[in-house]
């Protein structure tokens, strides 16, 4: 297959996850772990880390923490003398919950061992998968990323001059990858560069790859700078090269702003820019464009609280603390289904009384996507004493489904895509209801608006997507080898 398939699109958002690499370091994959640990908010469910002896590919993935699945022992079993490793955290939605899906996926093929780990969404991995299948193809899991191995294992691409800038022109979505072989590891990042992709640098010369740039403070690497789009790093013993299979600025970016305002660390930079200052100006803007009267400003912790300082500063309204958090939970928004972020929530957060009861509040979210574990929250505020709710999201209405790599799965499952303000602020029981504008949101970050991808709030993708395919599709893979 010379050309890429147009329209298909992979059914289920779900890997929304972090990546981190480390090469010429001894003990890369005990360093692979802490860079984990401090990615393990971009995904919950499973994780992996690969290591190359020299000779080999080795490693261990499991579903659960990072901390769960490394323990001590199975630590101490990977050799210090290995040089380099790569590592993934992961997040689905439900029914995609499975060890056969978590990363990174370890290969064999004509030209020897691959290991993969992948951050994003293919749209067209759905006919990519249905055309393989047909030619007697075999796949373990459901993921989208198993189908770039197979791309890279077909002989007529193995023969390109670059087989993975090749296949990498296949695919469709938004992807950032990382590839270990027994010799180098190669990271690259789609042409939109909607995913955040950055390299580090340790103090003996050793590089980094990374989600964020949170988990390079961690290992103490400096940040050299991000991946650029359409661009292909290989690390190896020569060092750090580049080539793009996509030309540099060959397409107008589309970064993903919601990685600003909910998904990314606030100590990290994502996209050229400070999280927290961007979530700090957002919630400024908030302040300008929804005011209230009111006696105090309360976040939903944890990611509404840069909004939230900021809205208190603009307002002039007191700051306060109305939550307390217990940090042995999950992050709600990413538990797999309802009945458990509902649970999440409860056993996350408890309302502090004697703050909140008798008060006016200012209530920041940085978001509000199904409304269900919101109104648990303002419930339980209200349970509690406050006399008045006045809730203020930061970030405009979600009214369309992500799929580019969100667990925004559907239209009907968002509170916005059928309720007005008011009726969502009548379901949420609360006295007042104000969502940041779109412009405002846009305001906030440095870059040009169009170098945003804005379609969860908007409608307007920027890689066009074929709503004949269910976004459920890949369903029938799960129920044919799984049942």
């Amino acid at each position: 297959m010379d050309n890429p398939p147009l329209g298909g699109f992979m059914p289920d958002a779900k890997e929304k996850c972090g990546l981190f690499a480390v090469y010429g370091q001894p003990g890369a994959a005990q360093m692979c772990y802490f860079g984990l640990h401090a990615l393990q908010h971009r995904g919950q469910e499973s994780a992996g880390i690969i290591y190359s002896d020299g000779e080999q590919l080795h490693g261990h993935v499991g579903m659960g923490l990072v901390s769960e699945i490394f323990t001590e022992s199975k630590l101490k079993q990977m050799p210090n003398s290995a040089q380099m490793a790569i590592g993934h955290v992961r997040y689905s939605t439900a029914g995609s919950s499975r060890i056969e899906n978590a990363q990174p996926l370890l290969f064999e093929y004509s030209l020897g061992q691959i290991a993969i780990a992948h951050n994003g969404n293919l749209i067209n991995a759905f006919l990519l998968r249905d055309e393989y299948e047909a030619y007697g193809h075999i796949f373990r899991g459901t993921s989208d990323s198993e189908i770039i191995i197979h791309l890279l294992a077909k002989p007529s691409h193995i023969s390109k001059a670059d087989p993975l800038g090749h296949v990498l022109r296949h695919l469709q979505g938004a992807y950032c990858l990382l590839f270990a072989y027994q010799d180098k590891i190669e990271a690259a990042r789609d042409p939109y560069g909607i995913r955040p992709l950055c390299i580090g640098q340790m103090p003996g010369g050793a590089y980094v790859v990374s989600s964020e740039t949170c988990a390079l403070d961690i290992v103490d690497a400096k940040y050299v700078r991000d991946v650029e789009p359409g661009e292909i790093i290989t690390l190896s013993e020569k060092g750090l090269s580049s080539r793009f299979f996509d030309g540099p600025k060959a397409v107008t970016p589309a970064h993903c702003i919601f990685e600003q305002v909910y998904f990314a660390d606030p100590s990290s930079s994502v996209f050229g820019e400070s999280v927290h200052r961007v979530r700090h100006k957002m919630g400024q803007q908030l302040a300008r464009e929804a005011p209230a009267d009111a006696d105090l400003v309360i976040p939903v912790p944890n990611c509404a609280r840069c909004a939230a300082g900021g809205y208190a500063e603009e307002s002039g309204i007191a700051y306060g603390r109305g939550f307390t958090v217990s940090h042995y939970t999950g992050r709600s928004f990413i538990v797999p289904d309802q009945p458990m972020r509902d649970l999440a929530v409860k056993m996350k957060l408890n309302v502090i009384k004697e703050t909140i009861q008798g008060k006016r509040l200012v209530v920041i979210e940085d978001s509000v996507v199904r409304g269900t574990t919101t109104r648990g929250k303002m419930g339980a505020l209200r349970k509690a004493g406050a006399k008045e709710i006045h809730l203020r999201v930061a970030s405009p209405p979600i009214r369309y489904p992500c799929f580019y790599g969100i667990d925004f799965p559907s239209r009907e499952e968002l509170i916005a895509n059928d309720k007005s303000i008011e009726e969502i602020r009548d379901y949420l029981e609360i006295d007042s209801l104000a969502y940041l504008s779109l412009d405002g949101m846009l305001d906030c970050v440095s870059s040009p608006n169009d170098h945003y991808c804005n379609a969860c709030w908007s409608g307007n993708y920027r890689i066009p997507v074929d709503e004949a395919v269910s976004k459920y599709s890949m369903e029938r893979y799960q129920l044919k080898m799984f049942e």
